[in-house]
């Protein structure tokens, strides 16, 4: 999500899994024991796309005891404004909610409103199932608030006709070196305007995101000290992306608006910063006329980085956490993770469903490449993911964003950049 907008529309069916892996759980039953015999209704809360359709489907069809009502928002932002509400009058949240990482800190803020998964979730369900930086970032002082969902290491994806038509080489290993730094992106940018009539990205937010998603500190500290104004780094990515957009490589899209969908089918941009939940989002806007046309390369500018993941957590308010966890644990083990993969392109986040033949193995038909493959290769660069203080995800939607799209519209780089430090600081009170 993304801005924090993460997995937008359906991969489908773009790889077929075969045979199967460890479900999470000792027992026949999900989660490891055996559901209670009355009746249950759980709610589960979800923003965009998660791939749980068929998935809750599965779990009734497993537990004919249990009935799920799935709450799904179209988009990050409103959803996490909604939890936040409902977390305030301590009512209305659904029994399972979905937290996007660039939230967590919020979350963790409020860590008394949230059942400690170590405690109620199925005894066999331990952090060290996930990757150490996913199970961290949902631990506060030995509490474990969420089971992380998805992960989002980066790749880049560009059009390789378009490529051709500019002189540029096309091939996955020919593209390497463009995509080696992201000083070497940007002059082949140049480049390609120069041969092209459309623009080299999509925007100038998510070239943005992409890049500071790499740094070792955010918009926050550790101890959650707002340090945009001091951290050079955010500086100098703002500069060398409002740079480029000024010399004409951005196409100037809202990420995820109508006009945006519509650029991947009309080549409106050439390549696109590319997690993993990306790869749904450009076969569904792209289309099969362009099957063939987009290429994924595990090249990425300064060697990759993490954009975007998510959290399933069971607020206190739930009447029935242990089936809320129950829940839980079954989404985010590995089978399931594999199958939300196949379906939206949502990377795992757990070590066994990162190493198994099911996700390494099939061929992503649109792409043409092994994308489990790719993705499980560009997840090992990712040593620790950025901390998110709170406030992140707001400063991101809210601030940077606009404010890069301003710039977009003709507002200088320097006052725009004026509007992100007064923005983030009101957010960060």
């Amino acid at each position: 999500m993304r801005q924090l907008f993460r997995r937008a529309l359906a991969l489908g069916a773009a790889v077929t899994l075969s045979g199967g892996i460890a479900a999470c759980g000792s027992s026949d039953e999900p989660g490891g024991e055996t559901p209670s015999d009355g009746p249950v209704e759980l709610t589960l809360g979800t923003f965009t796309e998660f791939g749980y359709e068929d998935l809750i489907k599965e779990y009734e069809s497993l537990n004919p005891n249990v009935k799920i009502k799935h709450n799904k928002t179209g988009q990050g932002g409103p959803y996490h404004q909604q939890l936040f509400t409902k977390l305030g009058a301590g009512s209305g949240l659904e029994d399972v909610v979905a937290i996007e990482e660039g939230h967590l800190s919020d979350v963790l803020s409020k860590a008394s409103l949230f059942n400690n998964l170590l405690e109620i979730g199925p005894a066999d369900v331990k952090a060290d199932r996930w990757l150490d930086w996913k199970s961290g970032q949902a631990t506060k002082d030995g509490k474990l608030i969420g089971y992380g969902t998805d992960v989002g290491p980066l790749a880049m994806c560009y059009r390789k006709d378009m490529f051709e038509a500019a002189g540029l080489p096309s091939d996955p290993e020919g593209v390497k070196p463009l995509f080696e730094t992201w000083d070497a992106y940007f002059a082949a940018g140049d480049k390609f305007i120069e041969k092209s009539d459309a623009a080299w990205y999509d925007s100038s937010a998510q070239i943005f995101n992409a890049m500071h998603n790499q740094l070792p500190t955010g918009f926050f500290d550790t101890s959650d000290q707002l340090v945009i104004e001091s951290n050079a780094d955010i500086r100098n990515n703002w500069n060398k992306v409002t740079a480029a957009t000024g010399r004409g490589q951005s196409a100037k899209l809202t990420a995820f608006s109508n006009e945006w969908n519509s650029g991947f089918k009309s080549g409106a941009f050439a390549t696109k910063t590319c997690p993993s939940w990306m790869l749904g989002v450009i076969k569904a806007q792209a289309g099969d006329e362009n099957k063939g046309k987009w290429a994924v390369t595990d090249a990425f500018p300064g060697g990759g980085g993490n954009w975007g993941g998510s959290f399933l957590a069971v607020p206190t308010q739930s009447k029935n956490p242990k089936e809320a966890a129950k829940l839980a644990a079954w989404l985010t083990a590995p089978e399931q993770q594999i199958k939300a993969f196949a379906k939206t392109g949502n990377f795992p986040s757990q070590k066994q469903a990162q190493a198994a033949p099911e996700l390494l193995e099939p061929t992503n038909d649109y792409f043409g490449v092994k994308a489990g493959e790719l993705y499980a290769k560009q997840a090992q660069k990712v040593g620790k993911a950025q901390y998110k203080g709170p406030g992140d995800g707001r400063i991101q939607e809210n601030v940077t964003s606009p404010a890069l799209q301003s710039v977009e519209q003709g507002t200088s780089p320097d006052d725009a950049w004026g509007q992100v430090i007064d923005g983030a600081k009101k957010i960060a009170k």
